[in-house]
């Protein structure tokens, strides 16, 4: 897992491993979770390596977002590949999460969220 400081300063981009598995949620919840502690309530959740996500996977994209809602941050899943947006549609995510296939369509909204955000406050 790796993360990317984007043009805003509270957002980034986490680019999820090829398998998103019990065995690796609770570190990569702990990660994800210590980003937003510090300050990145802007998050895009980068897809498009995961070949393969099992439930526990899915709760660590929900904590995540349970989180950000706390904080008033927002999250987006970017280029899930065809097996996991399958999942992601089957279990309705869908509608809880905006999806993105432009990495540059992503950045945009999450950078202009978290701009609209400061200017609101």
């Amino acid at each position: 897992m790796t993360f990317s400081q984007l043009p805003q300063s509270n957002a980034c981009k986490v680019v999820l491993p090829a398998e998103v598995v019990m065995a690796h949620t609770p570190t990569l919840r702990a990660a994800i979770l210590q980003q937003i502690n510090s300050g990145m309530t802007q998050l895009i959740i980068d897809l498009h390596k995961v070949d393969y996500i099992d439930s526990s996977g899915l709760s660590v994209l929900i904590s995540a977002l349970k989180k950000l809602e706390q904080v008033n941050g927002d999250i987006v899943l970017l280029s899930p590949t065809a097996g996991v947006r399958s999942l992601i549609e089957l279990t309705r995510l869908h509608q809880v999460f905006a999806i993105y296939e432009d990495e540059q369509a992503a950045i945009e909204y999450i950078c202009n969220e978290s701009f609209e955000e400061s200017l609101s406050i």
